[in-house]
């Protein structure tokens, strides 16, 4: 209220700096205390060879904890069909706006929409790792065969899961070939801050520390989740004076009335500040299984009590992308798949590590336009 106030074109007292500095103030009170909805991704349209194609999103699978979405593009075209897996980490599937928006033009996108846990009721049961990756066999099947999967962080783990299993059982819809963008494969190697908080504290007291259950008021009332707004504080730990620096460049901008630039930085953070809840079992399991035990690199991991053979992929290209600033998926975490799909020729593998560019920088931003957008594209049309 006293933005708006302060703000409004018929108060005459608006033009005043003193005045513009108070309703800079309460628009940072006001963003620092506000709930922020889920964004839409807002890509109603893609340029292909010059001429603008109109785009629509259309819902192909859904299950109560993930929405399989297409972007269905208004033209005729033989490309790539690829599936783009989300990481259930905290954000919302439109945090690869920009990942999606770059490779629309030239590849059939479908991505998994996250569904937040708070929203699910506790009659839908549970959703551990298990769960994840058969509902990514589950999206490979409806799409069918000849799917190149691209995972960027967290779902690189599963991905590579799912894909053994199907390899294993020579099952048709193995993805043609894989990207796997910041994933951490191996936290042994090269461990970031996040690696070590994780690897300090033991599952029972993570459980105690982070995991809540949904107040009275959600659908998901009861169910037991790690809040999306505890992730998002860990996420700016790592670099708290940046997110600083950018709110008091905020208030500079609202009081010089330089409307472009306080915009862009609204629009940053109404995205990065819109969080959801995780299902507190796949949350953990996640944390013991890729943080603490090290199974998949290690060989000990386990889907429906059989062992996961890496091995088994044979018919899967891989490619893997890393950012070489990436605090929290640090470079040589991704590569280590390398050595762990022995099953695969070296012909049809390839790496990129992208010098100055961190977590974010690896599927957003200008490094990834120019120089990995294209190494993506190259790939998934590569001839093997």
């Amino acid at each position: 209220m006293l933005r708006t106030a302060w703000t409004h074109p018929f108060n005459p007292a608006s033009l005043l700096p003193p005045v513009r500095a108070m309703a800079a103030a309460a628009e940072l009170v006001e963003r620092a205390t506000a709930e922020y909805p889920k964004p839409s991704f807002g890509l109603g349209q893609t340029v292909i060879d010059g001429r603008e194609v109109a785009v629509r999103e259309e819902l192909v699978h859904e299950t109560p904890f993930c929405r399989l979405l297409h972007f269905e593009r208004d033209i005729e075209r033989d490309d790539p069909k690829v599936l783009i897996v989300a990481p259930l980490s905290g954000h919302h599937a439109t945090l690869l706006r920009e990942t999606v928006r770059e490779l629309l033009p030239d590849h059939d996108l479908y991505i998994t929409d996250w569904v937040d846990a708070r929203l699910i009721p506790l009659s839908q049961g549970r959703f551990d790792l298990a769960d994840y990756v058969d509902l990514l066999i589950a999206h490979l099947r409806e799409l069918g065969p000849d799917v190149h999967i691209l995972a960027v962080c967290q779902p690189g783990v599963p991905v590579l899961i799912g894909t053994a299993v199907l390899a294993e059982a020579d099952d048709p819809v193995q993805p043609a070939s894989m990207v796997l963008i910041s994933a951490p494969v191996d936290t042994r190697v090269n461990p970031s801050s996040v690696n070590q908080f994780a690897r300090v504290h033991s599952l029972k007291s993570l459980e105690a520390m982070v995991i809540h259950r949904v107040p009275v008021g959600h659908p998901g009332s009861g169910r037991r989740v790690y809040p999306g707004i505890l992730q998002l504080w860990s996420f700016m730990s790592l670099d708290p004076h940046r997110h600083v620096d950018a709110h008091v460049s905020l208030f500079k901008d609202v009081l010089k009335g330089e409307r472009e630039s306080a915009d862009k930085r609204r629009k940053f953070y109404d995205e990065y500040f819109a969080v959801m809840d995780l299902p507190a079992e796949y949350y953990l399991e996640t944390v013991q299984h890729v943080f603490h035990r090290h199974s998949l690199p290690e060989g000990r991991m386990l889907h429906r009590g059989n062992p996961v053979r890496l091995d088994a992929i044979r018919r899967t290209a891989l490619m893997t992308v890393e950012g070489g600033e990436d605090d929290i998926t640090a470079p040589g975490q991704t590569h280590a798949a390398h050595g762990l799909l022995t099953g695969i020729p070296a012909s049809w593998k390839e790496h990129h590590l992208q010098e100055g560019a961190g977590h974010y920088g690896t599927f957003s931003g200008r490094r990834f336009r120019e120089q990995i957008a294209p190494k993506i594209r190259a790939f998934f049309r590569a001839e093997r």
